[in-house]
């Protein structure tokens, strides 16, 4: 018998029954504007029902990054997608936008329908909270010298905003308020940090216990799915004008805020404003790690950070605590050039 694909290590059948596991789940997400079903060439989307006069497009793409091998070495696949969804349409929201539809790529060395089926959970349930199809994505057997299990995953997001209420940052202005929203987890950054100081410097298990006491064992810690706050925050801009808008991600506070600063003005954070998860302050602990480095590196609990003037700060606050998110105000906007500060010691949730 002549040789076939299945011999090199690509199994087609094992393909076709991820697509009909998935179907299901992918359908579920589907707003009014999607058309058809998956299976097609294309995600078909009908942009004529907005009600957009100088509609602006706005498209992200992302990955879950190292926190990939985590999911990987735990066995846990469902929840990851939802930290893909996230990392994409809460960019698009920074701008503004509303998502709309996502796509996803999920490449693997060895394809197991059941895995594929844990992994779009996750996408869709990630879709759902944000309020966009999931339109369509790509499977991709690749049989290399890799642990079966191992996976990579890339999503990508399409959404719309009248182009008058684009965010750019270039309003902010000395006086505005800066709010944030927290973050419980590490969401997709600083992973390759995290799991070298928990595996390789204090020689962690991903079933011991988090830090001393805790009742989360390592392995729950960095899995914990990305809050997703691009509902709430477009709920908010329906009723208040923000000025600025920061998703926290690779960077940490000072490289996204930056991100959205002009050049005349500083933002000034005070870190005993909001509550610091304890799983920051263990990292920091395990290697002596910098401040300076932790907050390029992590989140450090705020997940994203709005920048609204200061009368609209208290509504702001209302509306986005509506949505499910304890915002505070974090700090504030000063003259300057360009910087972010982060003073005072960090409020050190309990279990520290």
């Amino acid at each position: 018998m002549g040789e076939t694909y299945a011999s090199s290590g690509v199994d087609i059948s094992a393909g076709d029954e991820a697509v009909q596991r998935i179907k299901e789940h992918v359908s579920s997400t589907f707003r009014s504007e999607a058309i058809g079903d998956i299976g097609g060439f294309g995600g078909l989307f009908d942009f004529t029902r907005h009600g957009y006069k100088k509609p602006v497009l706005v498209s992200t793409t992302d990955g879950v990054g190292t926190k990939a091998y985590v999911a990987s070495a735990a066995g846990r696949f469902n929840t990851i997608g939802i930290d893909l969804v996230a990392m994409c349409v809460d960019d698009l929201v920074c701008q503004g936008a509303e998502p709309l539809f996502f796509l996803d790529y999920i490449s693997v060395q060895k394809l197991d329908p059941d895995r594929i089926e844990q992994l779009v959970v996750g996408v869709v349930e990630g879709c759902r909270q944000a309020g966009c199809a999931l339109v369509g994505g790509e499977m991709a057997e690749h049989p290399v010298d890799e642990p079966d299990d191992e996976f990579e995953l890339v999503g990508f997001a399409v959404g719309v905003v009248e182009r008058s209420r684009l965010i750019t940052g270039a309003e902010v202005r000395p006086g505005d308020t800066l709010i944030g929203l927290p973050s419980p987890g590490l969401r997709c950054n600083g992973y390759s940090l995290a799991r070298r100081l928990y595996f390789e410097v204090a020689e962690r298990d991903l079933g011991d216990p988090a830090w001393e006491g805790s009742s989360n064992s390592v392995a729950d810690e960095l899995l914990v799915p990305s809050v997703i706050y691009a509902p709430a925050v477009r709920a908010m801009l329906a009723k208040v004008d923000a000025r600025a808008i920061a998703h926290v991600t690779g960077g940490g506070i000072p490289g996204n805020l930056a991100r959205v600063l002009p050049d005349k003005v500083d933002a000034v954070l005070d870190r005993s404003s909001w509550e610091q998860p304890p799983v920051f302050a263990e990292l920091q602990r395990i290697g002596d790690v910098a401040d300076e480095e932790m907050a390029k590196v992590f989140n450090l609990g705020l997940g994203m950070i709005v920048a609204v003037r200061d009368r609209d700060a208290t509504k702001a606050i209302d509306l986005l605590r509506t949505g499910g998110h304890r915002a505070t105000v974090v700090g504030e906007v000063e003259k300057g050039d360009g910087q972010v500060r982060l003073v005072g010691e960090p409020d050190l949730a309990e279990g520290t």
